[in-house]
């Protein structure tokens, strides 16, 4: 079984920074994609970043140049940077993992995390 623990949320104020961060644990044999997603009050749930295995990664438009997202391989742990936040990025921001374990493939949420940019 696969765990994520996401953590790094809160408050902060417009042109601000904060950095989640998202462990992953269990008996996982490779983890491909590591991806964060967001969901505003009333909107529908979006990709922000991913990154794959290789270290490539993809960025909504929205976040570009402001987010950047990374990857420790040896910690299992993917972290999104967020600088110059704005009002328009308060959402839960949840981390999303694609792997495999030794029973098969696996994909995993985390609990979702509270981001919150006020002006």
């Amino acid at each position: 079984q696969v765990q994520l623990v996401e953590s790094g949320g809160g408050v902060v104020q417009a042109g601000g920074s904060l950095r989640l961060s998202c462990a992953a644990s269990g008996s996982i044999s490779r983890i491909n994609t590591m991806d964060w997603y967001r969901q505003a009050p009333g909107k529908q749930r979006e990709l922000v970043a991913a990154v794959t295995s290789g270290g490539n990664t993809n960025y909504a438009d929205s976040v570009k140049g402001r987010f950047a997202i990374s990857r420790d391989n040896a910690k299992n742990t993917v972290y999104l940077q967020m600088n110059s936040l704005s009002p328009e990025d308060t959402a839960v921001y949840y981390c999303n993992v694609w792997g495999t374990v030794v029973a098969g493939s696996f994909e995993v949420w985390g609990q979702g995390i509270l981001v919150s940019v006020s002006s």
